[in-house]
């Protein structure tokens, strides 16, 4: 699976969620809930298969997160390998991504946008530039805008849109300086995700 440059409204309306996270795409799944094309309001009346349930669920994370398949499965494959509940480790590991923290914290208003904002070089940890979007944020880091990118307008824009918003309780905030820090790792609780991991560990596991 390539990463995906098109419509998320359309990708959103496929897979059933808000990929984007945003009012704007709610607002048009709220008004068409049901997937796009010409035959769009017809789909789904059968009974999927085992196989199709779990593939969906898998692509809905992968497509949330803005993964490719190679980088998800091998990212799902260390997850396996750890000790713990797979499904909330594989869970944990896709939320320190440095462009999910970005996201998150609310530099940037999509995954999509935090990533393009990191590989540009706007994002610092600790103090020193990281343009790896994939960057593992470690318990006690601090992630702040580059000096240079803060008068960016949408930057400026996110910053003042995050006063607004409800901040995760696995990180902290700053955004008048706009800085913030990734104070410990979520529990599955913490994180509302529309997606039942168990069937993307059967799907993996077939």
């Amino acid at each position: 699976m390539g990463r995906f440059r098109g419509s998320i409204v359309k990708q959103s309306r496929r897979e059933g969620i808000n990929l984007a996270e945003t009012e704007k795409v709610q607002k048009y799944l709220d008004k068409r809930p049901y997937a796009p094309g010409q035959h769009g309001q017809r789909r789904g009346r059968g009974r999927p298969s085992d196989y199709s349930v779990r593939l969906r669920e898998k692509q809905k994370l992968a497509r949330l997160y803005g993964m490719n398949e190679k980088q998800f499965r091998n990212l799902f494959e260390e997850a396996a390998s750890i000790p713990g509940v797979t499904g909330t480790v594989f869970l944990q590991l896709l939320e320190r991504r440095l462009d999910n923290v970005v996201f998150r914290m609310g530099f940037a208003s999509t995954r999509r946008q935090a990533r393009q904002f990191v590989g540009h070089g706007h994002i610092l940890v600790n103090g020193k530039r990281v343009d790896i979007p994939s960057y593992r944020v470690k318990i006690g880091d601090e992630i702040s805008v580059a000096e240079r990118s803060r008068q960016m307008g949408f930057v400026q824009e996110n910053a003042e849109a995050s006063k607004r918003r409800r901040v995760s309780p696995w990180l902290e905030m700053n955004p008048e300086n706009f800085t913030g820090s990734f104070v410990r790792v979520p529990a599955r609780e913490d994180l509302a995700l529309p997606i039942n991991e168990n069937f993307i560990i059967e799907y993996y596991s077939r």
